[in-house]
């Protein structure tokens, strides 16, 4: 009780803090539940009125002024336009994660704590913050090298206590989730809650800096052989939960256009650059960097692009890269077919709605893409017209794709900037190709082939122990029937208050439940 309390708290001060900067939080025409129509009616005179920005900037404020947890929940809803309409996710998809840095004397503070040691005994150098972002902020330092020369370094600290902020905020955001499921029906398809775990638990590993560097020595063996694409290395030696050390790039931000074109750097090869090296993770690796927009990346003296700030990741397992890959393909051949099929396969359209219908919704998709021009192409549009049919077709939201979408959205803009003419089929089609080749074609074949040996020979390998099992599941099951059930005391001291605690329907379900584990493990030996 006390905790529903406290979140409808929460929930009412965020509530009337976008009143008060006047921000629409809910899309034009929405099927709402009547209390909530009947609110927005109640406090429509509190909103501010003028047209001095729109509601983009006054999200913007809105969201920053309610603090980390917000922009976090906002730059994530920036990807879901079917559950929040297209315009409002275009009012978020621009939400700068930024705030004013906290002070030196805290950033030694926590340095000292997660380290052990003073700022002066563990770096040579330790400078004013360079950014600073909701979870954390990155200072300047520097380090001795092997050599006694110094080796400039980045240091990324977490903000003080934003791990319990982030605590209570998410617990307000899972209770309005719940709520939101338990009184309207309609959005349960969307499944809010699994959208609320899937930031959150987004958000504990981006809260463990361990788990950064992790990430990055990952990629950093997934793009060993890629000569365009590289990361920070990591100095394991000065790494902890809360503070992270890496190489300092010196690089030009990609999003500095002159810069690039100064030192000779061709813009047009480094929007393909960046589309395939995404795909190339997703698809090859099953791994990305989902957070690339402009200030994470850079371009090195080589020409490679460089990849910072690897506090959200995303995966994706096999059978969704294949779900990918084919989509993608599908959609370059025009095979709207196959791509019903896929969907159907992968279990994200209902059993009981038609292949050819569904194919037919994504011709209607698809054609209208190839007649325009290379620049009017656009990935993340084609995502956005396939989740506007979910709701025709009774599809669920994917919690596990959410990443990927906001992603792909992200780096398509990152180069259409680069390169305003690039065609993304064209760009896209040699690395959806090859993953099809490798993993669909001949190799591929052979490759699960050699798996399904492997998983034969562990079958076969633990016949002696199921054998074993099954002997002596058989035994009891014999003195079952010889000797009658045998229950101990003290689960017989359960159930006798459970039964004394449920009526008539509660005892049935119970003997149901036992009964039917019961015929489980009797079917399962035999």
């Amino acid at each position: 009780m006390i905790g529903t309390i406290f979140n409808l708290a929460r929930l009412a001060r965020a509530g009337f803090t976008i009143l008060r900067y006047g921000a629409r939080v809910v899309p034009e025409n929405a099927d709402l539940p009547e209390p909530v129509r009947l609110f927005a009616r109640m406090t429509a005179p509190l909103r501010k009125k003028g047209r001095e920005s729109g509601n983009e900037q006054k999200l913007s404020a809105a969201l920053t002024a309610l603090g980390p947890s917000y922009i976090k929940l906002g730059q994530f809803l920036a990807t879901r336009d079917d559950v929040i309409g297209r315009e409002l996710a275009q009012d978020l998809a621009k939400l700068q994660d930024k705030l004013p840095p906290f002070s030196m004397n805290e950033a030694r503070t926590a340095v000292k704590d997660a380290l052990g040691e003073p700022v002066e005994s563990v770096f040579e150098e330790f400078g004013e913050p360079v950014a600073a972002a909701s979870i954390a902020q990155v200072h300047k330092a520097a380090v001795k090298d092997k050599d006694g020369a110094l080796k400039p370094v980045a240091v990324k600290v977490l903000r003080p206590r934003v791990e319990s902020r982030f605590r209570k905020d998410l617990d307000s955001y899972y209770f309005a989730a719940r709520m939101i499921e338990r009184f309207h029906p309609p959005t349960r398809r969307l499944r809010p809650y699994a959208i609320v775990d899937t930031l959150a638990k987004s958000v504990a590993v981006e809260m463990d800096l361990r788990m950064e560097a992790a990430a990055i020595s990952e990629m950093a063996e997934n793009t060993a052989d890629d000569e365009d694409f590289r990361v920070p290395t990591v100095d394991w030696t000065r790494n902890a939960r809360r503070v992270l050390t890496l190489e300092w790039i010196d690089g030009i931000p990609i999003s500095d256009h002159a810069a690039l074109e100064t030192e000779g750097h061709d813009l047009k090869k480094l929007g393909a650059t960046l589309i395939q090296s995404f795909l190339r993770h997703a698809m090859r690796d099953g791994f990305f960097h989902a957070d690339m927009h402009p200030g994470n990346l850079f371009v090195d003296d080589r020409g490679r692009i460089v990849a910072v700030d690897f506090g959200i990741m995303g995966r994706l397992t096999p059978r969704e890269r294949r779900f990918l890959a084919e989509i993608l393909h599908g959609f370059i051949t025009r095979n709207y077919r196959r791509v019903s099929e896929v969907h159907f396969e992968a279990g994200y359209v209902p059993r009981s709605q038609s292949v050819e219908m569904f194919a037919q919704a994504l011709r209607a998709i698809g054609e209208p893409l190839m007649d325009r021009t290379a620049d009017e192409i656009s990935m993340s549009h084609l995502l956005g017209q396939l989740l506007q049919y979910t709701e025709v077709f009774d599809m669920q939201t994917q919690p596990q794709l959410l990443m990927l979408q906001k992603t792909m959205v992200v780096v398509e803009g990152v180069g259409r900037m680069l390169d305003p003419q690039l065609n993304m089929w064209n760009t896209a089609e040699p690395v959806v190709t090859a993953w099809m080749e490798k993993n669909l074609g001949v190799e591929g074949k052979l490759q699960d082939a050699a798996d399904g040996v492997g998983q034969v020979g562990h079958f076969v390998g633990e016949i002696p122990r199921l054998l074993s099992s099954a002997e002596s599941a058989a035994e009891a099951f014999a003195d079952m029937a010889h000797d009658g059930l045998r229950l101990d005391d003290a689960t017989i001291a359960r159930m006798a208050e459970e039964q004394s605690r449920q009526g008539r329907a509660g005892r049935t379900a119970l003997w149901i439940g036992a009964l039917s584990l019961a015929a489980i493990a009797f079917s399962m030996l035999f």
